[in-house]
């Protein structure tokens, strides 16, 4: 059996440009899209804290080092700079390979610079 799964996220990220005349996708400095283990025309989803808009694009690389977060197309218009957003990625895993199964999260500042990395959410408590 698969089981879609969350592979990577990028958590609290600053969106740095919203681009509207641009062929399309979330532009992501290079360096953060290899953390996260995210690679260049992978499907994303991307959720606005700030505004509560969910939509799906594709990353592309970004300047390494930059720290660019760059909403372009279409979804510019759900996407404002400055908004903090979360980037997902998803994947598909076998009962065998979920055994030693864990996301990759990064955990980002207001600079879009790494707060923290972790493999596991904290369980919600009540």
């Amino acid at each position: 059996m698969q089981h879609l799964m969350l592979k990577a996220k990028l958590h609290q990220a600053r969106v740095t440009h919203a681009v509207l005349n641009y062929e399309g996708s979330c532009a992501i400095d290079g360096d953060l899209l290899d953390m996260a283990g995210i690679r260049e025309f992978e499907q994303i989803q991307i959720y606005n804290i700030d505004n509560g808009e969910r939509f799906t694009t594709y990353a592309i690389r970004g300047e390494e080092g930059s720290r660019i977060i760059s909403v372009n197309g279409a979804a510019a218009h759900k996407a404002s700079v400055g908004d903090k957003i979360i980037i997902c990625a998803y994947a598909m895993y076998d009962d065998a390979e979920l055994a030693n199964f864990k996301p990759r999260m990064i955990y980002m500042t207001a600079d879009n610079d790494v707060s923290h990395t972790s493999n596991a959410i904290p369980v919600q408590m009540a």
